[in-house]
């Protein structure tokens, strides 16, 4: 499933926001100040940030142009109260994707969340198709048919990273920073996640020395 960064300091819409988007298929990683947000960049990868703008500090502003500037390019919509053109165009300055002036819609913020990941996936649509495969942007399935593949978690972070970057080569440290970036993953581990993948069908190329690439199909 897409895994989405919520940064947002009231208590009660933070657990709507968080159950709404659970319900959605959606995992939420919920911080309630700029310090945890930030936190949690460092230690997990997001598909998807959803910040308040004010909120301890760092403000969500401040917040999102350090993640820019450090080279952080996850789509990123500001959820606030904020409605003067100099705070849009702050916004939009420090690096977000998108706008949403509360109260929102939860309809049209889930809509936004869509049409973003399927940016992201340079996908016209939720699905991205695959041979006989289709890809779920939303919940990072991947089904043969109507038959859902199961694959472990860290599989999943792979799958995500290869439809995202269909045709490309992507080298090996992304794919150990991808998986986990707290603790050391070998390459010997990253190949039997490889491996399992090539096996449910995925046509991934070995690029020598350098990472990995799946064939557009």
């Amino acid at each position: 499933m897409a895994r989405i960064l919520l940064l947002e300091d009231d208590k009660i819409l933070s657990e709507t926001l968080e159950e709404l988007l659970e319900a959605s298929g959606y995992s939420v990683h919920l911080a309630k100040n700029g310090n945890d947000a930030l936190d949690a960049t460092a230690e997990k990868s997001f598909e998807l940030m959803l910040f308040d703008v004010n909120v301890p500090k760092p403000n969500g502003f401040e917040l999102l142009e350090m993640l820019r500037d450090s080279g952080n390019k996850t789509p990123c919509i500001f959820l606030t109260s904020l409605s003067d053109i100099a705070s849009l165009s702050k916004g939009f300055e420090v690096g977000a994707d998108d706008y949403i002036k509360k109260p929102f819609d939860f309809d049209e913020l889930l809509v936004r969340i869509e049409a973003l990941l399927r940016k992201s996936f340079a996908s016209a649509s939720n699905d991205v198709k695959y041979g006989e495969f289709i890809y779920k942007i939303a919940t990072n399935e991947i089904f043969k048919g109507s038959e859902l593949i199961l694959l472990a978690p860290q599989e999943q972070k792979l799958l995500a990273l290869f439809f995202r970057r269909i045709n490309e080569t992507i080298r090996k440290d992304d794919f150990l920073y991808e998986l986990d970036k707290e603790h050391e993953i070998s390459e010997g581990a990253l190949r039997v996640y490889i491996t399992k993948l090539r096996k449910i069908g995925l046509e991934i190329q070995t690029i020598k020395g350098v990472g990995y690439r799946l064939i557009a199909a």
